[in-house]
């Protein structure tokens, strides 16, 4: 086993590495960014080399410079993680030439199954079943627009050298197909320095099953069971659980056996996922197809050692060593039913639009860390703590939060329990969404295609989970615990209603979902306090616990609530769901005019990409007019009414802040 290694990546896949190789006796070696010296990875190691500025092509992509850390240091093995150089066959042949262990597959391997349209010909060779598409070398726009007649619409448009839902465009009609192809050939690019595509039929309701690969350097290869990631987003996962719902015994054993035969094909070695598409016939029968390999290991790992109760980085370490399998196939067994949710910071209610700004509050239920096996409470794995703050630089991703169970009804229980309890202030996430998404019909009974949250829209977007009358009875409830905090011994320092005679009253003024609202609080004269908001009326009564957590009782019901203050505002989480609701002052608002109107501006901190219009131009409402490069996706501006481009303010390739104004539209 190596006494040193040295892990290439960042946030909660380098704490993932560092807690394994810790508990192995390994010592190890971080590398960060400007943006991250005090990150959490960095204290999760033993030693630490800053690499460069922020942007990752200027640190965590500057290979050369994390060889240079990894000599500096005496490390003699570098874990790539996934995402940065993690399937880059260039960094693997540089740590090789250098005398280093890329942990990971050969070069080889990386290169082979890095190129889509390369993979796809080398799986037909092995006997492996493919989606009818194009995987030519000529990309010339004409026959690529052809090819996808030829196949058939809708078809699916993906970087040959992508991942992670990066390039990709489903094209529905053919008047579609050149930009969809323009912009997945851009994001390509600028995502992984090649701008080659593929085309493919796009399946109807297909569903997302992979197979977690391990192969050692005395050529043995095993399958351990499958993932189904269909809950996606942008095509890119949400939820992940294993194993997958409704996989039978035979079809189990098929895609398993079809996974090996891909790696073999490659000579792999390490951990690696095979993709497939799986369609579900009318018959009820399923037929899969191959979709890509990911020479690396994959961000909803997890799940597979939660049904294993493997630790699969362990094992990158050992086959990495020299050592061989740990097990054979017929010593692997599975137990239970596990599911990942993916935190975010991202807003789902516009588009999922990711976020930045800092952790003001960071909760997460009583867990444990990076431990493979069962334990029955949930599993986070994070590289974030309370205060940190998400940068446009780097991938969305706060936290993967992982729950097993007995069953796969169990599971849901807890992951949506677990879920309830994770409690983020300062930026927007998708906590409530994902909770949304485990209640969904579609969901909860296990009706899964990729097509799952646009099918679900309604029941996921657009709903508040809590009412009114309980956000202003749990704000109004903070508000007077607040205020009893910052009494003093003298009696006229109390505001607690008191009257020589009759009863006093307390009006609130509230914002809610966007609308201005009101409460009414009367002081009686037993010392009660009496409610009025949203139609109900009743006793308020509440008690302080710790950290902000309240036992309400309002109107005849008992609500447990965390109120978290942020200014003007209350975050109220319940074990229904959260909401927030604006306390309103008018004094403090007094003199403020309305937002100007005919300003675009940026939704968070990137680079302009282009314009699709110019000054002059007569706009329509929904009208795409500029795209946005920001946490390395590209975001759509349209056009919010017509009108008519006034001034475009930045060019092509200029950086933005949050906030800044893009162009200005006059409306007509």
């Amino acid at each position: 086993m190596f006494k040193k290694i040295l892990i290439a990546n960042r946030g909660e896949i380098a704490c993932r590495v560092a807690a394994t190789a810790r508990r192995l006796g390994v010592k190890t070696v971080a590398v960060y960014s400007e943006a991250d010296a005090h990150a959490k990875h960095v204290a999760a190691c033993d030693e630490a080399v800053a690499i460069g500025a922020a942007a990752p092509k200027d640190s965590y992509l500057r290979w050369e410079r994390i060889l240079e850390a990894a000599r500096a240091t005496g490390a003699q093995a570098i874990h790539p993680g996934y995402g940065f150089l993690s399937e880059n066959e260039d960094f693997a042949r540089a740590c090789a030439e250098a005398g280093l262990v890329f942990i990971g597959p050969p070069a080889s391997a990386i290169q082979a199954m890095g190129l889509k349209a390369e993979s796809k010909r080398l799986m037909e060779q092995a006997g492996v079943p493919l989606v009818p598409g194009y995987h030519g070398a000529d990309q010339d726009p004409a026959l690529l627009r052809r090819e996808a007649a030829r196949i058939g619409y809708p078809v699916l448009i993906k970087a040959s050298a992508g991942g992670g839902g990066k390039g990709m465009r489903a094209v529905d009609k053919a008047e579609d197909f050149d930009a969809a192809l323009a912009s997945c050939q851009r994001e390509a690019r600028n995502s992984f320095g090649d701008d080659a595509v593929l085309i493919e039929k796009y399946v109807q309701r297909p569903r997302h099953i992979e197979i977690q690969v391990f192969g050692d350097t005395q050529g043995n290869l095993v399958w351990l069971f499958e993932r189904d990631c269909s809950v996606q987003r942008r095509h890119q996962k949400v939820l992940e659980e294993a194993p997958a719902p409704g996989m039978t015994p035979q079809l189990r054993q098929r895609m398993g056996e079809a996974a090996v035969a891909a790696a073999r094909a490659v000579g792999y070695v390490g951990a690696g996922t095979v993709e497939f598409i799986v369609e579900q016939r009318p018959g009820g029968e399923m037929d899969f197809f191959f979709m890509e390999m990911n020479t690396r290991l994959q961000v909803e790992h997890p799940v597979t050692e939660a049904i294993t109760g493997l630790d699969l980085v362990e094992w990158q370490l050992r086959v990495a060593a020299g050592e061989p399998l740990p097990l054979k196939q017929d010593g692997l067994r599975m137990h239970g039913h596990a599911i990942e949710a993916r935190i975010c910071a991202e807003n789902p209610e516009n588009n999922f639009l990711p976020a930045t700004g800092q952790l003001v509050v960071y909760r997460t239920p009583d867990c444990v860390a990076f431990t493979p096996a069962a334990q029955g409470r949930p599993r986070i794995d994070g590289g974030v703590r309370e205060d940190d703050a998400i940068t446009p630089f780097y991938d969305s991703m706060i936290a993967k939060l992982i729950v097993h169970g007995d069953t796969r009804e169990q599971a849901l229980a807890r992951l949506d329990e677990a879920l309830s309890r994770t409690h983020i202030v300062g930026l927007a996430t998708n906590v409530q969404f994902l909770r949304r998404v485990v209640r969904s019909r579609s969901f909860s009974q296990a009706d899964l295609d990729t097509a799952l949250i646009p099918r679900e829209q309604a029941a996921l977007f657009g709903q508040e989970p809590i009412g009114f009358a309980v956000a202003a009875a749990a704000a109004v409830a903070s508000t007077l615990l607040r205020e009893r905090a910052a009494e003093g011994a003298d009696p006229f320092s109390r505001r607690d209603g008191w009257r020589a005679y009759g009863e006093a009253s307390r009006r609130f003024a509230f914002e809610f979902g966007g609308e201005p609202r009101g409460a009414e609080l009367v002081y009686r004269r037993d010392g009660s306090l009496h409610l009025t908001a949203d139609g109900l009326a009743g006793p308020l009564q509440f008690s302080a616990g710790a950290d902000g957590a309240i036992d309400l009782q309002f109107a005849g019901q008992r609500t447990p609530v965390q109120v978290y203050a942020q200014g003007e505002t209350d975050h109220v989480f319940t074990p229904a769901g959260a909401t927030r609701i604006v306390a309103m002052d008018p004094l403090a608002h007094a003199g403020e005019g309305e937002t100007e109107g005919g300003r675009l501006t940026a939704p968070m901190p990137g680079k302009v990409v282009s314009f699709a219009v110019k000054a002059g131009d007569a706009v329509k409402k929904g009208q795409p007019l500029a795209v946005l490069e920001a946490m390395k996706m590209e975001h759509t501006i349209a056009a919010p009414a017509d009108g008519t481009v006034a001034e475009l303010l930045y060019a092509p390739g200029d950086p933005v802040d949050e906030g800044a104004e893009l162009l200005r539209l006059d409306a007509t």
